[in-house]
């Protein structure tokens, strides 16, 4: 199958092999291609240059792009889309005042997430969760992380890991597991958080392993919920059966989950609300990608991540949208990057290089998505007529997608 896409007025973030990801002064820079045309064989970008150099080959089909833009899909690699229901209630409670520690210690949160969820059969959550996923990528998502976390047992770890298996057999675009076993302390082991620990680390990491649910383990390094040295013994525990380190750190507080994340080597750290200097410096000149999630920050109404002071230090930056029942019930990307201009004080290219090649590092496939690059898959998102990728963000609210490919295929 050969698709030619012709006069596209802007092809955004072309970049040559070999980018793992961009930091500091360089997220500013955001390579285009004005006037150009887009190849793609076999679901793969093929080929793609300037409109005066555009081949005259036979194809399969001919989209003229006239006043339209193609970028790369975003790539959201934070989220926990599997889930059961919703916590529209804690809504009404985060409005009156509660705030996400008073809601969870009054037996809401993500407990209560974990209790819908144990009594919800695979088959529903499975159909629940696959709505999600085809809204998001109607929104111009071409890569995903789901992680799992609202089980809180052994076996409903696994539901939920079996739901993200067979959404990865079911659609086309990449899809990453995150095992988050340690994404709260369960109402029966809350005297007892170690027995709780010994559950994830002995029994719950094994089993993933061997059924070969995850490729990587999260932990929620906070106060009230893991310390320091609980993430520390977890994620070396995954690292022992093959699973690559993230971390949920300094949503609430700086305790030095920065620090132990990158002594791991994990591959991001999520969340960022909180930074300390000694927390930007420990990130400097090391492969751990730092996410932010302005999503939740919008929806909590805490502070954003200081993405602009980490970029000025020299770090990358990676958006997500961290789409949960109880901080971020959305999964809009394009909400997530112009939130990160107008709150966080970055410039579009810099969220675009956030959401797009950042992002698909942080889910270890900058190899295959994040930019048009000769040989990766060919999931793009293909703009309304519009004046500037500017107006992206610029746009709040409004979608400019209007068609999405995923392997050169169109859908919707």
């Amino acid at each position: 199958m050969r698709i030619l896409f012709k006069n596209i007025k802007e092809l955004i973030q072309v970049r040559e092999e070999g980018i793992n990801f961009i930091s500091g002064k360089a997220m500013n820079e955001l390579p285009t291609i004005k006037k150009a045309y887009l190849l793609i064989e076999d679901g793969v970008i093929s080929e793609f240059g300037f409109m005066q150099n555009c081949p005259k080959i036979k194809t399969d089909y001919e989209i003229d792009a006239t006043g339209k833009m193609i970028l790369p899909t975003w790539c959201d690699s934070h989220t926990h889309i599997v889930y059961a229901g919703n916590r529209e209630l804690e809504f009404v409670d985060k409005i009156k005042g509660l705030s996400y520690q008073e809601i969870a210690e009054k037996g809401g949160g993500i407990l209560h997430s974990a209790k819908l969820l144990q009594n919800t059969t695979e088959e529903v959550l499975y159909k629940q969760s696959k709505v999600r996923l085809e809204s998001i990528i109607s929104m111009g998502t071409g890569a995903v992380e789901i992680k799992s976390g609202y089980g809180l047992t052994s076996e409903s770890e696994l539901k939920m890991l079996r739901v993200i298996k067979k959404l990865k057999k079911t659609y086309s675009l990449p899809i990453k597991a995150t095992f988050l076993g340690a994404h709260a302390i369960p109402e029966a082991y809350k005297s007892n958080k170690e027995a709780y620990i010994q559950l994830v680390i002995n029994e719950m990491i094994p089993l993933v392993a061997k059924e070969k649910l995850a490729q990587f383990i999260d932990v929620f390094c906070e106060t009230g919920y893991f310390s320091v040295s609980d993430t520390k013994r977890i994620l070396e525990a995954g690292k022992q059966h093959g699973l690559i380190p993230k971390i949920h750190v300094n949503q609430f507080h700086s305790i030095g989950g920065v620090q132990i994340g990158v002594a791991c080597n994990a591959l991001s750290i999520d969340h960022l609300e909180q930074m300390t200097n000694d927390d930007i410096d420990t990130l400097k000149n090391t492969k751990t990608m730092p996410v932010a999630l302005p999503g939740c920050s919008y929806f909590l109404g805490i502070p954003y991540t200081p993405g602009r002071k980490m970029i000025d230090a020299g770090l990358p930056l990676a958006l997500a949208t961290d789409y949960n029942p109880g901080s971020a019930p959305s999964g809009n990307m394009n909400f997530v990057i112009s939130t990160a201009c107008i709150k966080m004080k970055l410039t579009p290219e810099e969220a675009i290089n956030a959401a797009t090649l950042n992002g698909a590092y942080a889910m270890g496939l900058q190899d295959k998505v994040g930019s048009i690059t000769v040989g990766k898959q060919a999931n793009i998102i293909l703009t309304k007529p519009i004046s500037s990728y500017h107006f992206i963000p610029y746009s709040f609210g409004e979608s400019q997608v209007e068609t999405v490919y995923i392997n050169g295929k169109e859908i919707i």
